[in-house]
């Protein structure tokens, strides 16, 4: 179905202001899936804070010119899907390969992590990898270890033992 100009003008500024701006993205062929299934990835997607649009490769290729979406352009044929975020790439690779499991003609064509390109095989590891809060509640526990077991040691020892032990120590520095 041919679209007209005014159609290709406003896809080619909604492209420019969103999917070309967004560091994380993910290429999907998608080819098979009935609109039920379209649209529960589209929903599964967004709760995690990304988009998910079916592209007209040649006005996103137009938009990506002079950007990172640029260095995937050979990427862009046959029937293609961009599933992307400006927040958190883990989660929606992980969205996209749990989906995939269901629906296992969803085929990975490419990415983009922090704006470098990937290869499709790469966005199963991504999704192995914790997610953001993950990594940010193990630095705080790791943080958190040394001065909670000094604290334990404190509460444990009493004012008059830790007292001697810091005798004890001063005395084998001097």
């Amino acid at each position: 179905m041919a679209v007209s100009r005014a159609k290709k003008e406003a896809l080619l500024e909604g492209y420019t202001e969103s999917m070309t701006q967004a560091p994380h993205l993910f290429l999907v062929a998608y080819k098979g899936i009935s609109v039920n299934q379209a649209t529960e990835l589209r929903r599964r997607i967004r709760e995690r804070g990304g988009q998910y649009v079916v592209v007209k490769n040649s006005v996103v290729l137009r938009a990506a010119e002079g950007k990172a979406l640029e260095q995937l352009k050979e990427h862009f044929t046959g029937p293609i899907a961009v599933a992307f975020s400006h927040e958190d790439p883990v989660a929606i690779a992980k969205v996209l390969t749990e989906f995939a499991k269901e629906a296992p003609f969803l085929e990975f064509k490419a990415g983009l992590v922090e704006g470098r390109p990937i290869v499709a095989n790469e966005v199963e590891d991504i999704a192995s990898l914790p997610s953001r809060e993950e990594l940010i509640a193990k630095l705080l526990f790791l943080m958190q270890s040394p001065i909670s077991r000094f604290v334990k040691v404190l509460a444990a020892a009493g004012p008059r033992r830790l007292a001697t032990v810091l005798d004890q120590i001063s005395k084998q520095k001097s």
